[in-house]
């Protein structure tokens, strides 16, 4: 294109690939004007103003407004400026188009019902507030009277999910069915049910569920998690790292036992863990069958919570695995210390007398 040249708007339509009818609409509208005319009035473009009609164009297509082209185009603002305003646009415009796909992919396997369409639609738009204010509503209901410590209560509202600002369709389809679930009244009553029923009429449930508790069983679950990790990973159960992992988890429960009994006793503890679950105290089987009834209950809640932050799912087989690995850990470590003992004793039989003086 030679610079100086002035093109008819025929010419200007096929480098730019706007229509005429376009071109004059943002000549009208002031945007693009043409550079000149003929002696007839025709419309002539050079090259900057084609340059122009092309930015356009693009602009356009990106979502841009009318305003927003003319006050670029006029110096009024940046590209720059421009391109971050848009871009959040379309972001926006994504986001509602996988909210989209993920509720007409769930109408298509789950074969919804008419009435449940709407709804779907509503729960996966939901802002970040609307999502928490559901969560907190579940979580008020199912506690409401609860005889436990109100520390108890904040950590139940926060086992919720945080959905991801760009998230896949699986996670959108998992909060479809978590909204879904906890507005369900069964669910409530079920999960509400089990709370009572664990923790009602007993004179432990303000001191089993006190700030101090709760801050041992955090650091009891740390460690626990560390066993897992260290289970997964293959780690011998009678090396070094694996003795150090369960010592100290040896201490974090003998320390959560004494929050709740006021008595401190890490042999005990070392036996209990050593020991098969059906040899377990009474303590401990109330311990067992809370925790077993809370993964019954809320199994499908974790589950869900767990994808839509794309957190590792949970595996309810990991608890057995995780107690026979502690078991064989201790039970090495005890066959050692008998046979250091057995090596001491022989080592005192075999030795020289001392010499009489």
């Amino acid at each position: 294109m030679d610079d100086n040249e002035l093109y008819p708007i025929g010419d200007a339509a096929r480098r730019t690939g706007l229509s005429v009818s376009a071109i004059r609409f943002y000549s009208d509208a002031g945007i693009t004007p043409p550079a000149g005319h003929t002696s007839a009035g025709h419309r002539l473009y050079d090259v900057e103003s084609i340059a122009r009609l092309e930015l356009v164009r693009t602009l356009r297509e990106l979502g841009a407004g009318l305003d927003d082209i003319r006050s670029l185009l006029a110096e009024e603002t940046t590209l720059h400026d421009l391109a971050i305003t848009h871009l959040g646009i379309v972001e926006r415009q994504t986001h509602r188009l996988q909210v989209r796909r993920a509720v007409l992919r769930t109408i298509v396997r789950q074969h919804s019902a008419t009435e449940r369409i709407g709804l779907m639609h509503k729960l996966a738009s939901m802002s970040d507030d609307d999502r928490d204010r559901l969560i907190d509503e579940f979580w008020d209901e199912v506690s409401e009277d609860l005889p436990v410590h109100p520390g108890y209560i904040t950590m139940l509202h926060q086992m919720r999910p945080t959905l991801p600002e760009e998230p896949t369709t699986e996670q959108l389809e998992a909060w479809l069915e978590l909204a879904d679930m906890v507005r369900d009244a069964d669910f409530r009553r079920e999960v509400r049910q089990f709370f009572h029923d664990s923790f009602a009429g007993s004179s432990l449930a303000q001191q089993v569920t006190s700030p101090a508790m709760l801050k041992q069983i955090e650091k009891h679950g740390l460690i626990m998690a560390e066993v897992g990790e260290a289970r997964r990973s293959g780690m011998p159960v009678d090396s070094p790292a694996a003795g150090e992992i369960v010592e100290r988890l040896v201490v974090a429960t003998a320390e959560v036992t004494a929050e709740a009994t006021g008595e401190y006793d890490v042999d005990e503890t070392r036996r209990h863990l050593t020991e098969a679950p059906e040899d377990h105290s009474e303590p401990t089987e109330a311990a067992e069958r809370f925790t077993s009834r809370f993964t019954s209950v809320l199994d499908r809640y974790l589950t869900l919570t767990a994808t839509i932050s794309g957190g590792p799912q949970p595996d309810p087989d990991d608890g057995d695995k995780d107690e026979k690995w502690i078991a064989a850990v201790l039970a090495h470590a005890a066959a050692n210390r008998v046979s250091d003992s057995a090596d001491a004793r022989a080592d005192g039989v075999t030795a020289e007398p001392p010499a009489a003086p």
